[in-house]
């Protein structure tokens, strides 16, 4: 017998609906912290770097740091889901969201705040990588978009519920950012005991060997990169011996994991993978969508708040239109899917409307009215409801179930790679783009410029709206309304490349049988050759 022998067993029975729903308690009690550890403290984050007396770099480290860790851990709790208990490793990264949460919430300067940041992406690379390898085992491709509607629901509350609170608690003097952070403990704890209470799920264990190599040659490799598409421009020129030290250091180290991933036994990123085209289309379509989703989106509380001079709640409220154009769009895209079995028009549809969504978004101003900012934001989220979840959907159906975890976060570290380098890179162009627009205005005006334009902290820092007087106010606002605009024309072309990768996409029929049917039956004739190769 082989180590990678599975134990004979019977096909399990399909899961009923109440079953289903059960198991996905604390599943989605999972996702909505995840998505709160990152929705909740975007409209905050203009506070806290003010208050913490950071500057525009910090503002996107913060981000980018979550992201990063998500990033780079998202391969490696994808592969250990393939070979451990997949109930505990929820449960582990939720421990580890915890003590994030804490960190930060007790964080005193922006180099702790960023630290707690990567604990906190560490634990949320788990939930987004182990939520979908779960819902894969327990429920059929076919019936999955069925319960799309509830996925989209959590992501719904909890991208609305996380900035309108976020919100609430920075405008409340007794509460205050620190409670952004805070929050969300109790619901990571709940979500442990009813993951411990509903979740049930075969173990197949075996004889295995991580690739702790590889694992750290990608996180060098794409933290060099990140690292230099951050302070690139900022910190020093672009043709400049850093950035030549950085993206040469970067791309050796990428180099070398590819070469240790295709000679180890069991790869963080199986390259075999990339032979199955659906695969390799939507990881390419995955990282478009995180590019121009994520890195034009996440400066939106921002522009809220210092272009259009918008409280925290307020700029809570201000996104629900992309939001709800998500959620109805998910939840009626999934059914549709379930009911009939197609799904690439979905695909195709989502994508033209999110290359619509981010055009229209690249024409707005400090002038911009509410009416036509809400329109733009709800086809964006129209369309990035029927892609982003439908991308996943089709790589599954098209792999064994023994490479569920393989395919399902190799799309998710190439989504979240997306959204962090989209992040780093408009942060830096936000940053330049900023300064530059506010030196045009201050001369124009004749202001002489110095710390007052920045409130306090110089060019490069979060302006303190509050404190600005009327005409470098004025300024200022213009500065940033012409900025994020430009963000949302760079996003543009990738979404635009993403359609164009989704139309190559071929259609296949949607597989009736769940992840652990699927597997058990692919275990039983592996099992058997095993046998019959011993035995001759």
């Amino acid at each position: 017998m082989t180590a990678a022998q599975a134990p004979d067993m019977a096909p399990p029975a399909p899961m009923t609906h109440r079953q289903i729903l059960q198991a996905m308690s604390g599943l989605m009690a999972g996702m909505f912290v995840a998505i709160l550890a990152g929705t909740v403290v975007s409209n905050a984050l203009p506070t806290i770097i003010t208050d913490l007396g950071a500057s525009q770099s910090s503002y996107t480290w913060v981000v980018t740091a979550e992201l990063l860790a998500m990033t780079a851990t998202v391969p490696l709790w994808g592969k250990l889901s393939d070979l451990f208990d997949k109930k505990l490793l929820l449960q582990l990264s939720l421990g580890l969201f915890v003590v994030g949460s804490l960190l930060a919430g007790f964080s005193h300067g922006v180099e702790l705040l960023i630290f707690s940041r990567v604990v906190q992406g560490i634990g949320a690379g788990g939930l987004t990588a182990l939520a979908q390898v779960v819902m894969a085992a327990i429920i059929p491709p076919r019936r999955l978009g069925k319960y799309a509607g509830i996925f989209g629901a959590v992501f719904a509350v909890g991208t609305v519920a996380g900035p309108l609170v976020g919100g609430v608690l920075v405008d409340t003097s007794w509460l205050g950012w620190r409670w952004c952070f805070f929050i969300g403990v109790p619901f990571a704890l709940l979500a442990i005991v009813l993951l411990q209470r509903t979740l049930s799920l075969p173990v197949t264990r075996r004889e295995v060997k991580i690739d702790f190599l590889g694992a750290f040659l990608i996180v060098a490799g794409v933290c060099a990169l990140l690292i230099w598409v951050s302070l690139a421009g900022v910190q020093f020129d672009w043709a400049s011996w850093q950035t030549a030290a950085l993206t040469g250091a970067g791309l050796l180290l990428l180099a070398a994991a590819v070469l240790v991933e295709a000679r180890t036994a069991e790869p963080v990123i199986p390259l075999d993978i990339f032979r199955n085209r659906t695969v390799t289309l939507t990881t390419v379509a995955s990282l478009l969508v995180g590019v121009a989703m994520f890195g034009g989106t996440v400066f939106l509380s921002q522009y809220f708040q210092v272009s259009l001079g918008k409280s925290p709640t307020m700029a809570g409220l201000m996104s629900l239109p992309m939001i709800l154009g998500l959620l109805v769009s998910s939840t009626v895209a999934g059914q549709l899917i379930s009911r009939t079995g197609v799904w690439k028009r979905y695909l195709v549809a989502g994508a033209v409307t999110m290359t619509i969504g981010l055009g229209l978004l690249s024409t707005i101003g400090a002038d911009t009215s509410f009416t036509l900012l809400s329109l733009y934001m709800a086809v964006l989220g129209i369309g990035v409801g029927m892609l982003m979840q439908n991308l996943v959907l089709a790589a599954q159906n098209d792999v064994p179930a023994s490479e569920l975890g393989a395919a399902t976060s190799v799309l998710s570290f190439f989504r979240s790679m997306g959204g962090t380098i989209g992040t780093s890179v408009l942060g830096a162009i936000l940053a330049n783009r900023v300064a530059t627009e506010m030196a045009k205005g201050m001369d124009a005006a004749g202001i002489p410029a110095g710390p007052s334009a920045g409130g306090g902290g110089g060019e490069s820092s979060v302006p303190d709206m509050g404190t600005l007087p009327e005409p470098v106010r004025a300024i200022v606002e213009h500065a940033y309304g012409v900025a994020t605009a430009d963000l949302f024309l760079i996003a543009t072309p990738c979404a635009l490349l993403a359609l164009i990768t989704v139309v190559f996409l071929k259609e296949k029929p949607l597989k009736t049988t769940s992840g652990m049917e699927r597997l058990a039956e692919e275990s039983g004739p592996a099992a058997d050759t095993d046998k019959a190769t011993l035995g001759g």
